[in-house]
């Protein structure tokens, strides 16, 4: 009997061992989910930090982009003001022109009448040239 005694009081140290040993892997086994937790927060709150940081990058980008935008629309809307300005002025000033070329057209009409009258005056003066040259010529 003495050695179902000492068999059974071994398999109660034996299992006094194993139920020691579960608690010791308990508590490794906590001890690393924490550590692991742990590290998992320093992720996260590095994560969150490098979205903050990417936002605010993105923030001010896109304020500048803005900024220049609305300069950029404002130059372009100076330049067509101006363009117009010139555009209407060009038109206003072609207008005058054109205006002065068809009066200078109506007066040239009658030159026509004028230049063949011209001719006729012309000959005539030859004419009489030729006559008082031939005259003055006499010996």
């Amino acid at each position: 009997m003495e050695s179902k005694e000492a068999l059974s009081s071994s398999e109660t140290l034996e299992e006094d061992h194993n139920h020691e040993i579960e608690q010791d892997d308990d508590v490794i086994s906590q001890k690393e989910i924490l550590r692991a937790v742990e590290v998992v927060e320093r992720d996260s709150i590095a994560i969150a930090d490098s979205f903050s940081s990417l936002f605010a990058s993105l923030r001010g980008a896109l304020s500048q982009v803005t900024s220049s935008s609305v300069d950029h629309v404002q130059c372009f809307s100076d330049a067509a003001g101006r363009l117009q300005e010139s555009a209407l002025d060009s038109a206003t000033k072609g207008n005058l022109y054109i205006n002065s070329c068809l009066r200078l057209n109506e007066e040239m009409r009658g030159i026509d009448t004028l230049a063949m009258q011209l001719k006729v005056l012309r000959r005539n003066v030859d004419a009489l040239d030729t006559a008082v040259s031939s005259l003055v010529r006499l010996p």
